[in-house]
């Protein structure tokens, strides 16, 4: 049987496939693990029909999955960060400094801020999200802020500080398949990125003024139960001090990660004398379960531990085998050729790219093939038609790297949802730059369009 995929068939299948994981996942309300099953099984026995071999298939699922092995490591990785941070109070500590600096008022404002801020410095979305995110949420729970609204503010904040950080993986891969210098990509992203920081702090701050119902009586006594169940002391911080410190040296993800796990381990250790070995590791694989007297603060805290994350794991590997068994069956790649080839001007250049970005993060879930795929695609058409590739790579950044956390079973919506325990569909609507980006970048590009034509003229 003729193995080539023509574009109508390559249309039907994506259409069939979104239909089952829309109705399903929307529509039932259910967990994008079986959905993602569902379609998995069905893409699996049309390969098979349309002539691919099992050895291909094998294959195509293989090269899905190797992309998210770094990740599902770090994953799991963060999981024993959540647990031993706070074991050692370095969380706790957050929260309560936080408490007695923020202002109610400002709270969405301040966290999408400070998440920004530390996006910047760290370069890395999941670190911002697993250690000041899960503080803010607290917070913000605490203060009566809806669970979804603080998880969008510090989604927002991470992903606009991993966008415009030189150390960020995902910026320096724009930047590098676009063969643009860093530091003009970060600072072409201003023409999106600024408008689109600006527009979320009018919404932070609007929003943050009209959804607030604290007690601060409740607050002073909640503070009060923390003081008493954990460890609440400048010397927690040192953690966090490790974060930054990596950062700047710009050590990699995975031994940044062990050495700020390690580093709260032996504060708990040197913190509780009667703490034992047994107990630490059974903290570190099922979680940190807290017991003070105020339950709010025990649903709160009680999270992290590798089992926690493998949920999220498993979803990444579903997803990710999706994915290689589109690659490997050319249907993405007969749809991003399709486009390629109508590319006879800069608006619909740039409009094409964005949407592939997007199309693949929905398709695949894979944030860095939602940069690679589109760019090495388009970067000859750019050359081609005459633009610079500073559009390029800002386009693979707003709508390939930021708009993976819209997806509910990308390889960011997975952690999202699995490090706030929160589902994406109630945070997205609160993820105000993320959303805002794409839709920035297509714009710039059409009145790109309109300078060069009146150039032209």
């Amino acid at each position: 049987m003729n193995k080539k995929i023509t574009i109508k068939e390559s249309i039907a299948v994506l259409v069939v496939l979104l239909a089952i994981l829309g109705v399903l996942i929307i529509g039932f309300q259910l967990s994008p693990h079986i959905p993602i099953l569902i379609a998995f099984m069905c893409l699996l026995f049309y390969g098979r029909f349309r002539g691919f071999s099992w050895d291909d298939i094998h294959e195509g699922i293989i090269k899905g999955i190797t992309p998210g092995i770094i990740p599902i490591l770090i994953f799991l990785l963060i999981g024993v960060l959540v647990a031993s941070w706070i074991l050692s109070g370095t969380i706790p500590t957050i929260m309560v400094y936080g408490f007695q600096l923020i202002s109610v008022r400002f709270f969405l404002l301040t966290t999408f801020l400070v998440c920004t801020i530390v996006g910047i410095t760290v370069g890395s979305s999941f670190t911002t999200i697993s250690t000041i995110g899960i503080a803010f949420l607290g917070i913000g729970h605490i203060l009566g802020f809806n669970d979804a609204m603080t998880t969008g503010a510090v989604v927002s904040g991470a992903f606009l500080g991993n966008n415009c950080s030189p150390l960020s993986d995902t910026t320096n891969l724009a930047a590098g398949i676009g063969e643009v210098n860093l530091f003009e990509h970060i600072a072409q992203m201003r023409y999106t990125d600024l408008p689109a920081f600006l527009i979320a702090m009018l919404f932070y701050f609007f929003l943050g003024h009209t959804s607030h119902t604290a007690d601060l009586n409740a607050i002073t006594e909640m503070i009060r139960n923390m003081k008493a169940g954990f460890w609440i002391s400048p010397w927690t911080l040192i953690p966090l001090v490790i974060l930054f410190g990596g950062a700047l040296k710009k050590i990699p993800a995975i031994p940044t990660l062990l050495t700020r796990s390690t580093a709260a381990i032996l504060l708990a250790f040197f913190h509780q004398p009667n703490l034992t070995i047994v107990k630490m590791a059974d903290i570190l694989m099922n979680g940190y379960v807290a017991q003070t007297a105020d339950p709010k603060i025990n649903e709160l805290l009680s999270r992290g531990g590798i089992m926690s994350m493998l949920g999220s794991a498993s979803l990444i590997l579903l997803a990710l085998a999706l994915g290689g068994l589109l690659i490997k069956y050319t249907i993405v790649e007969t749809l991003v050729q399709e486009l390629r080839e109508k590319m006879d001007r800069p608006s619909r250049l740039i409009v094409f790219t964005a949407f592939s970005c997007i199309g693949i993060n929905i398709i695949v879930g894979e944030q860095y093939l939602s940069i690679i795929l589109p760019g090495e695609t388009f970067k000859r058409s750019f050359d081609q038609t005459g633009i610079s590739k500073k559009y390029l790579t800002r386009t693979l950044a707003d709508a390939g790297a930021a708009v993976n956390s819209l997806v509910p079973w990308g390889v960011s919506g997975t952690f999202i949802m699995g490090t706030m325990k929160v589902g994406a569909l109630q945070y997205v609507p609160f993820t105000f730059f993320t959303i805002l980006a794409p839709i920035l970048t297509i714009s710039v590009g059409l009145l790109l369009n309109r300078k060069i034509g009146k150039t032209s003229e």
